[in-house]
Parts: structure tokens; C-alpha cells; sequence
């Protein structure tokens, strides 16, 4: 084989790969062990854990939700478990159907007219927008907001690098915690504006102020949407005038699993269909009138020429976003709206709890939904730290890692799961500490 491809070893295979991190001695691993020690293992390890639950305020993209009982059950059947892409209808009906209701839930969630299958997850479904809106306008240029979450732009970053799309970052309110457009020429010949909201400091951001501007200037407004519950307290992005409406829908039954699977949301204007990336499943009739449904559109590159692809992703979150469908199903509207309700409340006790110890203000005026900033006397890293290992409570997110100029910022987040207890507890383990 390295004859054939013009090759003397098979070291030549790697040459693109620095020299300094190429593996030259073996995986620093643990021997194998029978499945009788590893069970023994797993078990002492187990035996370790001081609690069942820590109570946590961590968000930032990943929302600990709770979801009901019947989400696993539904799609742990083996019909859901082991469904393939669905490229013959014929036998592929009911996969079909759930996808179909997905995007319908979409739709109605973000008040947009068509939405596709589902993405990889909130990140790379913005970066997807990004390239869309290139496509749409013809326009290179990229304004987006400073408030978006540091990793979304890193993954847009990635995806545009090499696309000739340049990204312009917008002005940071520091008083109100929003995104600040006072520059009249920064929009000038960009193809989107890119703004968060509920956006990563928790702010909520004014969308048809910013629509206007976008729509003023000729670029489309995308809106990106981290913590999906928000959907049922917040006026929706469409309403707001959105071209293009990207989520992380992780919060809609879909438990954090360290980090994953999630599923990414993808909604637009009817008339942007043919731009969106992945695939998008409507209903036909066959010629006795009955309703089946189908791959409406697929523009990848698996379907039709790469070229012509608006998108290489080659599949959905199938399942994952099977379980957002059967928790949106079951929650419905008046369920939605309630844990929303739940979360802004408990988050407004939170800051205001909060606020009130020597010490610790809210740098940020701006409307919240479930999270917020929080400005201590002492660097948050540590507090966070001390609070953990003292009190047994996850406190937030210090933002220095991602901020190095916050260091005494953090980021706390509160869902339906936080009791008035743990809130109290977690104050009163901010006030022993300082």
C-alpha cells in the first residue's frame, strides 16, 4: 500500500502532524482487568461518592432540567434505539413521524416557519447559520455579539477560518450586561448579525431593536438561544423578527451527561429553506390520499454534488432529539411555561439573596431569565473552590475562564431542580467564606 501511494514508511503518513506531540512510546494505561475485577473496581470507586446529589448552580450552556420519567422509557424501545437514517419511507414511517413532530415543536417554540431535523448540538447549529447567511447575502462579513457563548464562537471560528468569512465582534455594555451597537458602521456590508439571549452573562437582549438595526443594514439577525427553556417565559425570536433562530435543546428532557449528546435547534424563514444545512422531513399522499411523510430536502453532500452541499453534517441527533420531542410532548405549553416561570423566579431569589451580602453586587442591570453574574470580594476560582470542598455545593462558573479580566466574576444559574434550601444554602456558604 505505501508503494502505491508513493510512500517509504509508513512514519511519511504522518508527516502533517508536528513532531513534538507524534506518540513515541506506549499509552500510559492501566492492564486490562477481568470483568469480575472491573465490576470490583467500578464499586469501590462508587463507594467514594459523599452524596447522591450535590446541589449545583452550574449553566452556561448545559442546564441540569429535570425530565420526566417516561422520556427514557419511550425512547429505550428498540424501534427508537436502533432506527437508521430513514432514506426509505416505506419502512421508515414512524421515524419519520417523530422527526416530522420535532420540527414542528421547533417551529412553535421559536415562531419561525420551517425547521430542519436537528443538529449535532447549539454550537456547531450557529456556525451552520453563519455559513447560511454568507449564502443568503453574498456578504463575507460577520458581526457578532461579544455575549455569545466564548465556546459557540470558538466553533464558529473553526467552521469560517477558512471560508473567507470574517467575524467582527460587537461592543460589550458593561453597565447593563448586553450587546452595545452605538457603532452605526459596524453593520455596514455584513451579511448577520449574531446575538444570545438569554445571552452567556444571562442578560436579556432587546432583539427587535437589534433586528432593525440588521435589517437596516441589509444582513440578517440571527439569534442564538442556549438554555431552550427560556422559550416558555421569553417572547420568541420570530416574533422578535428573527431571519435565522439556532438552540441548544439539551434542556428539553436531554439529561448533561458530561457534556453530551445534546441536539441543536435549526429554524428559519420559509424562503431560506433551500440555504439549510442537514435535512428536513415534510408529508406527501400517496394516490389514495393518505398522508405519508418523507426526506423533503437533504442538500448535503451525501444526497446531491459536495459542491453544491450546504452542509458536509451527514446526520441528525435522531434520538436525542426523540426525547426533546417526547418531553415537549409531555410538559406541553402550560408545562414549559411553568418551569420557566419556576426558574426566573428561583434566580430572582438567588440574585437578590445574593446582592444583599457584604461583599458581592450584580454588575449587570440588564432583564434575566435563570442565570447571573455575580461580582465577589475575592477571586472566584477560589470561592468556588473552598465552597465545594467546605459546603458540598457547586456555586457557578467563574468567568475567568474564559474573562481573564473578571477574575472576581462568576456565573450562577438556578432551574425548577434548586430548592429554596440549596439557594439558602448557597448563600449562606458565600457569607461564611469571606
Amino acid at each position: 500500500m505505501l508503494a502505491k501511494v508513493g510512500l517509504n514508511s509508513i512514519e511519511e503518513l504522518f508527516t502533517s502532524i508536528p513532531e513534538d506531540i507524534r506518540l513515541r512510546a506506549p499509552l500510559n494505561v492501566p492492564h486490562a482487568l477481568s470483568e469480575l475485577e472491573m465490576l470490583a473496581r467500578f464499586e469501590e470507586i462508587a463507594g467514594r461518592n459523599t452524596a447522591a446529589r450535590r446541589p449545583s448552580f452550574l449553566g452556561a450552556g448545559a442546564y441540569a432540567h429535570y425530565s420526566p420519567t417516561v422520556v427514557d422509557h419511550l425512547i429505550s424501545r428498540s424501534e427508537f434505539f436502533t432506527a437508521y437514517t430513514p432514506y426509505q419511507p416505506e419502512i421508515s414511517q414512524g421515524t419519520l413521524q417523530a422527526i416530522f413532530e420535532f420540527q414542528t415543536l421547533c417551529c412553535q417554540l421559536t415562531g419561525m416557519e420551517v425547521a430542519n431535523a436537528s443538529m449535532y448540538d447549539g454550537s456547531t447549529a450557529l456556525a451552520e447559520a453563519v455559513m447560511m447567511s454568507e449564502r443568503i447575502t453574498r456578504r463575507s462579513r460577520v458581526v457578532v455579539s461579544p455575549a455569545v457563548h466564548p465556546e459557540y464562537l470558538e466553533v464558529v471560528q473553526t467552521y469560517v477560518q477558512h471560508a473567507g468569512i470574517e467575524l467582527v465582534r460587537a461592543e460589550f455594555n458593561e453597565g447593563t450586561g448586553q450587546t452595545d451597537l452605538t457603532d452605526d458602521a459596524i453593520l455596514n456590508d455584513a451579511a448577520a448579525l449574531v446575538v444570545q439571549s438569554p445571552n452567556f452573562f444571562g442578560s436579556i437582549e432587546n432583539l427587535n431593536r437589534m433586528a432593525d438595526r440588521a435589517h437596516q443594514a441589509g444582513a440578517l439577525f440571527i439569534v442564538c438561544v442556549t438554555e431552550s427553556i427560556s422559550f416558555g417565559l421569553l417572547r420568541s425570536p420570530g416574533a422578535c423578527d428573527a431571519d435565522i433562530v439556532v438552540a441548544e435543546g439539551q434542556s428539553f428532557g436531554v439529561p448533561v451527561s458530561f457534556g453530551g449528546p445534546f441536539v441543536g435547534l435549526f429554524a428559519t424563514r420559509e424562503k431560506y429553506a433551500r440555504q439549510m444545512p442537514g435535512r428536513l422531513v415534510g408529508t406527501a399522499f400517496d394516490k389514495e390520499g393518505r398522508r405519508g411523510f418523507v426526506l423533503t430536502l437533504a442538500t448535503r453532500e451525501q444526497h446531491i454534488r459536495r459542491e453544491k452541499a450546504t452542509s458536509n453534517i451527514c446526520t441528525n441527533q435522531g434520538l436525542v432529539a426523540l426525547a426533546a420531542t417526547v418531553y415537549l410532548t409531555t410538559m406541553g405549553r402550560r408545562g414549559i411555561e411553568e418551569v420557566a416561570t419556576q426558574c426566573a423566579q428561583k434566580a430572582a431569589y438567588a440574585a437578590r439573596r445574593i446582592s444583599a451580602l457584604d461583599g458581592f453586587s450584580l454588575p449587570y442591570s440588564a432583564p434575566r431569565f435563570n442565570e447571573f453574574v455575580v461580582c465577589g470580594p475575592q477571586a472566584a476560582d477560589g470561592l468556588l473552590r473552598r465552597l465545594a470542598e467546605e459546603r458540598n455545593i457547586t456555586g457557578g462558573l467563574a468567568l475567568s475562564r474564559y474573562f481573564p479580566d473578571k477574575p472576581n466574576d462568576f456565573l450562577v444559574c438556578c432551574t425548577e431542580m434548586n430548592t429554596r434550601a440549596e439557594i439558602d444554602n448557597l448563600v449562606n456558604g458565600l457569607s461564611s467564606l469571606i
